[in-house]
């Protein structure tokens, strides 16, 4: 079966194709056969395409275009013509998944895309305006360049979709409730992905294990998995809760807003700037959203990236502390995602402050390994581990189950 992913963003769009046996139930995550990529981000006018193959087959051009459906197009091409031809023609392609950011409160799991799924979808971009639009536009691009091929939307609030109405109000008045104000979770393909491979790597059954999954990107947020269900999780009402970021604030003091607003005459646009792409890492260090940089500028002694470090590190430690709570216990601790797959500082850092529970790590694995591993000590009583998240694959893993489905 081929399967056809979609990552689409607002300044980028990711893509790969797998060749699935439905039958085969792998347990480890295949590599795709083609995977590519849309950059729109470095000059106006213009996206940079790449793709390349499980072969060792590549492509890189630049193309001159605005046009999201002619990038797109461009990129597509790439799998059926040229150096990274992968199949014969388009129409080899069986079914499409997308990662779509906000579901609400209606998505438990991944469904089939339909006329109603894409108007909730437009719905809930006042909720996700830096990423519904762009998957949406992703979805109906490839509805004019695929005609009926059957498309999937596996959506980052599904995994939290079942929380405790205790984990998912916020304490405001009921009617934000009633309004659909409430913690949705982001990250969802993730965490869930780092849960059931933890349960793989652990050889035990998932709907026994006690798990904190770290997803630590650009974008951060943990989740509290109790038997294969998240019961809480940092992220809330929109992606900017929760633990600091690259470039997110993560949770402050709401009476800091009403301050900046009466003091300084801030407005809704320029607080949501302020927070979203000005604050975290960058905003503390004044180096960058990416921690590989300010760890650099540490070593130059600079006084502000090794607060940001310390905040991050502060605030990580302080949710771990919160998630332990509401599971009432552990069997293992997760880190995944570009910090959470390449930090051992962040690995280090973040179990210190967990030694109490008897956690311990193995110093002779805190470096950096294309495996996903076990790194704590023989003798920790809580596992520490370190799983590639696989998101891309996850949502392949839908698509066979929802064209089995469709095929009774």
């Amino acid at each position: 079966m081929k399967i056809l992913v979609l990552n689409a963003g607002s300044s980028s769009h990711k893509s790969s194709l797998f060749d699935l046996d439905p039958a085969a139930n792998d347990l480890t995550p295949p590599a795709p056969v083609w995977r590519g990529q849309l950059d729109w981000s470095h000059q106006a006018g213009q996206v940079e395409l790449s793709a390349h193959t499980a072969g060792g087959a590549s492509i890189e051009e630049v193309i001159k275009t605005d046009s999201k459906m002619e990038g797109l197009e461009r990129l597509l091409k790439t799998l059926h013509q040229g150096p990274t031809q992968v199949i014969d023609a388009l129409s080899a392609i069986d079914v499409v998944g997308h990662r779509v950011v906000h579901g609400g409160p209606d998505y438990s799991d991944s469904v089939a895309i339909s006329e109603t799924v894409k108007t909730t979808i437009r719905e809930l971009i006042p909720l996700a305006p830096s990423h519904n639009p762009a998957n949406l536009e992703g979805i109906e691009v490839l509805e004019q360049l695929l005609g009926d091929v059957p498309q999937l939307a596996a959506f980052d609030t599904a995994f939290h979709a079942g929380l405790p109405a205790a984990a998912a109000t916020y304490p405001g008045p009921y009617a934000w409730w009633e309004k659909g104000i409430r913690r949705y979770g982001f990250h969802g393909i993730s965490h869930r992905y780092g849960a059931q491979r933890a349960a793989q790597l652990l050889q035990r059954d998932l709907a026994e294990l006690k798990l904190i999954t770290c997803h630590l990107g650009n974008g951060c947020s943990l989740a509290a998995v109790a038997g294969g269900q998240s019961i809480d999780t940092t992220m809330g009402f929109t992606p900017l809760d929760g633990l600091m970021m690259g470039s997110r604030s993560g949770s402050v003091d709401p009476g800091i807003l009403i301050h900046l607003m009466r003091s300084e005459g801030y407005s809704a646009d320029q607080l949501d700037h302020l927070l979203n792409k000005e604050s975290g890492l960058l905003g503390v260090s004044g180096v960058s959203n990416d921690l590989r940089a300010v760890v650099d500028a540490i070593a130059t002694q600079n006084p502000r990236a090794q607060l940001a470090l310390d905040l991050f590190i502060h605030r990580l430690r302080r949710e771990i502390g919160g998630m332990l709570a509401s599971l009432g216990g552990l069997d293992a601790l997760v880190f995944t995602a570009g910090i959470g797959e390449n930090s051992p500082l962040v690995w280090e850092k973040a179990s210190a402050a967990f030694q109490f529970l008897g956690l311990r790590l193995d110093p002779a694995k805190l470096e950096r390994s294309p495996e996903d591993r076990d790194i704590a000590a023989a003798d920790s009583a809580v596992r520490v581990l370190v799983i590639h998240t696989q998101e891309e694959w996850a949502i392949a893993q839908d698509c066979v189950a929802l064209c089995q489905a469709q095929s009774g």
